[in-house]
């Protein structure tokens, strides 16, 4: 796939709703049904996407499954977010994730999301020009800042400017004018960096933009089903970044619904889908650590991948990740089907990793998981970076996963 797509869908996908909305349209015009149980289908649900094909067949060939998450962690408005304070409207924000809160300082901001309406629609929304600020207090206020680091209180500091006009605006109404004059019942809002996914280095090498953990996987895994010659599942699910805990995380029913109701519809019994489960696999993408030139100590040598380096495999003894050596198998050799490369990514032993969706898929399913993921500097920045070259291999090579 071109990078350049991938660049796209970044910049059309503020939110986990955009991108579940924009693929459930491409996914409905591309011959899927919304029927469930049908051999080609799709469910989507706020932030989650479930996507499969070849479902008929999964009674003697198992399934292969590819899960990522959609959501990446940044602000939320509060239910009440309008504040007031020296002249200033303000928006009260509750930190969503773990952000690196300081990158989100002195950026133009916009606000997207989605609301509900007193019919139970829902529309996503973006406001389109950044309309926020949270701003940094300057250096003379601070004097030592850059000596002792910068220290921000989540409640007082963490809020973004949005007016000095009088009237003071208020949100629901700002939100109401947006959307058309409709009355909002409720909202889901986040503040997004308005600066759009860029290709930078002199050999255009990185890619720059919010929001690559996990949209990169995310594009990969959804262009992937659109050709798979396997029995296929793409499950995005939502609220990674905060546990997974949710009806549509990976610790909730959705996956197990759709491959239940297939199963049902292939006639299949207790003890056929218990088989069936045990012929499938899974690749859980998210993106992984890339060693930092800076900071090479954070990592174990012989396990520290680069960027453009090729696509990581994730290890971890106490199953932070869900890879073992059977695992792990069918992923190397959609790196060969695909001629693409692999590393290898182990925490240092004094570095704790994080986690992903891997153990919480294959714990619910009991199907064997490998984790992968593209190397990216910054991760969890408002602005993040990877390799051009690994976000085009991690699609190659999960074609190549649900082909033949």
């Amino acid at each position: 796939m071109d990078v350049a797509s991938l660049a796209a869908d970044l910049d059309a996908s503020p939110t986990q709703h955009h991108l579940v909305a924009a693929w459930r349209h491409r996914l409905l015009d591309a011959g899927f049904s919304e029927h469930l149980g049908s051999p080609r289908g799709l469910l989507a649900r706020g932030g989650a996407l479930i996507a499969w094909t070849g479902m008929d067949r999964i009674a003697w060939e198992g399934v292969r499954i590819i899960g990522a998450h959609s959501d990446s962690p940044g602000f939320v408005l509060k239910p009440l977010p309008d504040q007031h304070a020296f002249g200033a409207s303000q928006l009260g924000l509750e930190v969503y994730g773990s952000p690196l809160l300081n990158s989100w300082l002195d950026r133009d901001l916009r606000i997207a999301g989605r609301a509900v309406f007193d019919d139970g629609s829902t529309a996503t929304f973006d406001s389109g020009e950044p309309v926020a600020r949270i701003s940094q207090l300057a250096i003379h206020l601070d004097r030592d800042v850059n000596d002792r680091g910068l220290v921000l209180d989540r409640q007082r500091h963490l809020v973004a400017t949005w007016s000095t006009g009088d009237p003071a605006p208020d949100f629901r109404s700002w939100l109401s004018v947006v959307l058309g004059s409709r009355p909002v019942a409720a909202w889901e809002a986040r503040l997004v960096d308005h600066q759009p996914a860029r290709l930078l280095g002199l050999d255009r090498s990185l890619l720059a933009s919010g929001r690559l953990d996990n949209q990169v996987s995310c594009w990969a895994a959804l262009h992937a089903i659109g050709s798979a010659e396997r029995p296929s599942v793409v499950a995005i699910f939502d609220h990674e970044e905060v546990g997974s805990a949710s009806p549509t995380g990976a610790g909730g029913p959705l996956l197990e619904l759709v491959l239940e109701a297939c199963a049902e519809r292939a006639d299949l019994g207790r003890s056929d889908y218990a088989t069936m489960l045990a012929r499938s696999h899974c690749v859980s993408a998210d993106n992984a650590h890339a060693v930092h030139p800076a900071h090479a100590e954070r990592h174990d040598p012989d396990h520290a991948p680069r960027i453009n380096g090729g696509v990581a495999v994730k290890v971890n003894a106490h199953q932070r990740y869900a890879t073992d050596a059977e695992s792990v198998l069918p992923f190397l050799e959609a790196c060969e089907a695909a001629r693409a490369t692999h590393q290898w990514f182990s925490s240092r032993n004094t570095q704790p990793c994080g986690s992903t969706i891997g153990p919480v898929t294959a714990t619910r399913l009991g199907v064997a998981t490998v984790d992968v993921g593209v190397p990216q500097w910054s991760m969890h920045s408002a602005r993040e970076v990877c390799g051009a070259d690994d976000a085009a291999a991690l699609a190659r090579i999960l074609r190549a996963y649900l082909g033949r």
